[in-house]
């Protein structure tokens, strides 16, 4: 048995692992590249889509799921795996990811520039729907010579890693991990004793900040700026994060540690996700589970609203604070959020909360790093507004955690992490005893 990575291999996004044993080949993931790497969407797979017999998901993100389309339209035949909440959750991701690339594509077209064709459509997505098959986590199943299991990573409803088997070798595909001591989803699993570990390193030069002092951070900023009617900006991912950051506002409200005020959420991507929470509310931790049961929706603060059109996401630039504004996307890339910026970061009263990921040189990081000012759809704008970043937030497991999870293992390939940041978890696994190599794109490892 042998795995090669062929995405998020010493790169955060693009996660896609071939596995092969006794002529069956076995996709892990099949995901988008994402923010500088967007461009290597196109490029080819490093294998032939009409030789894989069959596909792992281990969870929703576009960065996981994303190119599954492409794979469709490039001759792969067979069947897609996933758990209840990815196959609901999917369909959101993929169509708003369509949706981008056509309103780009017209964009091109508009500036009188040649346009390249999709790499998939609506039909691709359509019949990626009809090759879409529910597994529940922790019953043995099988796909050709492989037995496989999954078990609950904790990164987001459904989220799985996945445990391969086959004559008599094994092997872990962590997927993403999820950070602990977190209150909506339950912790991950910890891993079997395998042969080799296939981890995600995003996190794995840093520790997270305990929880309780980010949420404390948190409530803090928000009584602060709210109290001097300011606007409170969070760019934030349409899947997990934005409802997290709901269950927290609403929980503050509650305990009367912020006062109530306007929460928009400016994502209808996050308005589909969120309809979708009720229905797997069996995914979520016992907190949540008994706050639905109590009949209480846990993630609604008193005074949420949606906002859907451009004109009502528009408007909210006009209003006055005190409010809350959450809008997509949460690297910040792209997204509404990006107009909501342009209008508050002049002004001094109001705040931006970075509880994500930012890739290198993007906005993000620009603001977290105290730029003056920015160049914003071609203009310059001036950063009055404060920036606060709130790693805790994150979910995704810090050093300490992938560390704590790799604990019984000897030998780990590190992906889906930037190169320094896999060396330095790397570094750290070695001095505990392991062997440890970072995946390297289209190089095989035996397992």
């Amino acid at each position: 048995m042998r795995i090669t990575p062929f995405g998020a291999a010493q790169t955060v996004t693009g996660s896609c692992h071939l596995v092969e044993h006794q002529n069956y080949r076995l996709l892990l993931d099949c995901g988008a590249y994402q923010g500088a790497d967007e461009e290597r969407n196109e490029e080819p797979f490093g294998f032939d889509p009409r030789t894989v017999d069959a596909v792992l998901i281990s969870h929703a993100h576009n960065d996981h799921i994303g190119r599954l389309p492409m794979l469709i339209r490039q001759g792969f035949a067979g069947r897609v795996y996933v758990t209840e909440p990815t196959r609901l959750i999917l369909p959101v991701i993929l169509e708003d990811a369509l949706k981008l690339m056509q309103e780009e594509r017209e964009r091109l077209v508009r500036k009188g520039r040649e346009a390249p064709p999709l790499p998939w459509n609506e039909s691709d997505l359509a019949e990626l729907y009809t090759r879409l098959e529910v597994v529940t986590y922790y019953q043995t199943q099988s796909l050709g010579p492989f037995s496989y299991r999954l078990r609950d990573a904790g990164h987001l409803p459904g989220s799985a890693f996945i445990q391969l088997e086959a004559a008599g070798r094994s092997l872990i595909f962590s997927g993403d991990l999820g950070h602990r001591r977190k209150d909506v989803l339950v912790d991950p699993d910890y891993p079997a004793m395998v042969d080799l570990v296939l981890c995600e390193g995003t996190y794995g030069d840093r520790a997270h900040r305990p929880f309780a002092a980010t949420l404390e951070e948190f409530s803090g900023i928000l009584r602060s700026v709210l109290s001097q009617n300011g606007k409170v900006f969070i760019p934030s991912f349409a899947l997990e994060r934005t409802q997290e950051v709901l269950f927290y506002i609403r929980e503050l409200e509650q305990r009367g540690a912020i006062p109530s005020v306007p929460v928009f959420v400016d994502s209808p991507m996050a308005s589909k996700i969120s309809e979708i929470y009720p229905k797997v509310r069996d995914f979520f931790s016992s907190e949540v589970q008994r706050l639905y049961a109590q009949g209480l929706d846990p993630f609604r603060p008193q005074r949420l609203e949606y906002t859907h059109s451009v004109e009502e996401s528009k408007a909210l630039n006009l209003m006055q604070g005190p409010m809350v504004v959450i809008a997509g996307n949460g690297m910040l890339s792209g997204g509404r959020i990006l107009h909501h910026l342009r209008h508050g970061l002049p002004d001094s009263k109001n705040a931006v909360i970075i509880t994500g990921y930012q890739p290198r040189g993007g906005l993000g990081e620009l603001l977290i790093n105290g730029a003056e000012t920015v160049r914003m759809f071609g203009e310059t704008v001036q950063v009055r507004a404060r920036t606060h970043t709130l790693g805790g937030f994150s979910g995704h497991a810090g050093r300490d955690e992938l560390l704590d999870w790799l604990d019984g293992e000897q030998r780990v390939a590190l992906v889906h992490g930037e190169v320094e940041k896999l060396q330095a978890l790397g570094q750290a696994l070695r001095e505990r005893g392991k062997v440890v190599f970072l995946g390297e794109w289209g190089k095989a490892i035996e397992v």
